[in-house]
């Protein structure tokens, strides 16, 4: 078996470079649905250009939300005096909160 090192040698000669990156939070979407890895280990391989990446971690699975974020709902309400249904769509038919209200003025 080799050792950390002996591996590491034998990667860097078959032009694979392997780095650990420090990472708090990492979300991956699958469709709707997403895997929330906290506190995982994460490795970036580039091997002779081509970049990978391997996730590794204890995960929790949510729903992704659909629609604008409730608290740019809530802003957009406060700042125009709008319905909930009126803030909605103004934020689906703007880039953000700034646009929405714009619309609704």
């Amino acid at each position: 078996m080799f050792g950390g090192n002996d591996m590491s040698a034998m990667m860097k000669q078959m032009g694979i470079d392997m780095e650990e990156l420090d990472a708090d939070k990492v979300e991956v979407k699958i469709g709707d649905k997403k895997l929330v890895f906290n506190n995982p280990q994460i490795s970036k391989i580039d091997a002779k250009g081509q970049e990978m990446f391997q996730l590794q971690g204890d995960y929790s699975e949510e729903a992704v939300q659909t629609g604008p974020d409730p608290e740019d709902v809530e802003l957009v309400m406060d700042k125009t005096g709008c319905s909930e249904e009126d803030a909605v769509e103004a934020l689906e038919n703007s880039e953000d909160v700034a646009g929405a209200v714009m619309e609704l003025q």
